[in-house]
């Protein structure tokens, strides 16, 4: 299905995880949230607020997404390195990626979701202060900027980028005119 997943473990960033998915949905994208917590579908931020994802990690695996769906990760921790130890999430983002699928990572996500990701050398990214390193090791090219978008990867650097990267992701699903009109909407100059 076309469309976006966004992926929730306990202490994601609230911004980056609700943030995107407002901008999403405001761009006619079918966005849905996935709960990695075993047997729940309820997910707590980084800042102590409880959402109650839209699926669970099973019903996920189960929807069978193709390679047009966009894989999303946002960041905070320890959200963004619960993420990064799931190995059911990580071998399926490995083979989505593999396969031709994109991926979106934000803030700490870039560096320990998306440098666990096949053939990102020479793909330009961005990250929150402090992981780069973790990118850079895998041979991508660290910009500093607040949302790159090389191919199939987007990547943005922090919170103050969520409205940002989630148009960027709107862009890249629905095209520019889209994620245009959803700025204008929300009154970005």
């Amino acid at each position: 299905m076309k469309g976006a997943y966004i992926f929730l473990a306990d202490g994601f960033e609230d911004i980056e995880a609700l943030g995107t998915l407002d901008i999403l949905r405001r761009g006619g994208v079918a966005a849905a949230t996935v709960s990695i917590n075993n047997g729940t579908l309820e997910v707590t931020s980084a800042h102590g607020v409880t959402v109650l994802a839209d699926m669970s990690l099973p019903e996920f695996f189960d929807a069978a997404p193709g390679t047009d769906a966009m894989l999303v990760f946002p960041g905070g921790l320890p959200g963004a390195a619960n993420l990064a130890e799931c190995e059911s999430l990580m071998d399926l983002a490995k083979r989505h990626f593999a396969d031709g699928g994109p991926v979106a990572a934000i803030c700490a996500a870039p560096g320990l979701v998306a440098s666990q990701l096949p053939g990102i050398r020479g793909l330009k990214v961005t990250c929150y202060d402090g992981f780069e390193g973790f990118l850079q090791d895998k041979g991508a090219v660290y910009t500093g900027e607040g949302t790159v978008t090389d191919g199939r990867l987007i990547t943005g650097r922090g919170p103050a980028f969520a409205i940002p990267f989630g148009l960027a992701i709107v862009s890249f699903l629905q095209g520019a005119d889209v994620a245009e009109s959803v700025r204008k909407g929300l009154l970005l100059t």
